[in-house]
């Protein structure tokens, strides 16, 4: 089973950031919205899954909990192809056929 084909959808950008990071050092959504200089609105649609992870946030997110970007990104990246890949359109895009070169 890959992630193309997986039931589970993978744990998103802002359920990490709720779980890992806000929970277990005892950050509020303000706190890290104030450090981040961005509004709280904007970490509170990111922990409630109603807004994806923007690279600006990634940037921000790991200069902040000093982790890197590509752990951030990766997140969200895992969830958008989850999305595609089991979302309304997957019927479309599993119909796709692969192009073929006439070798010769």
């Amino acid at each position: 089973m890959n992630l193309y084909t997986s039931k589970r959808k993978p744990t998103t950008a802002g359920e990490i950031l709720e779980q890992e990071y806000l929970l277990e050092l005892s950050i509020t959504q303000g706190k890290l919205a104030e450090d981040l200089k961005v509004s709280r609105r904007t970490i509170n649609e990111l922990v409630n899954n109603r807004r994806n992870l923007s690279a600006d946030m990634a940037l921000r997110l790991s200069k902040y909990f000093n982790t890197t970007i590509d752990f951030w990104i990766n997140l969200q990246k895992m969830t958008d192809i989850w999305e595609a890949s089991n979302g309304k359109k997957a019927k479309e895009i599993k119909s796709i056929k692969p192009y073929r070169l006439n070798v010769a």
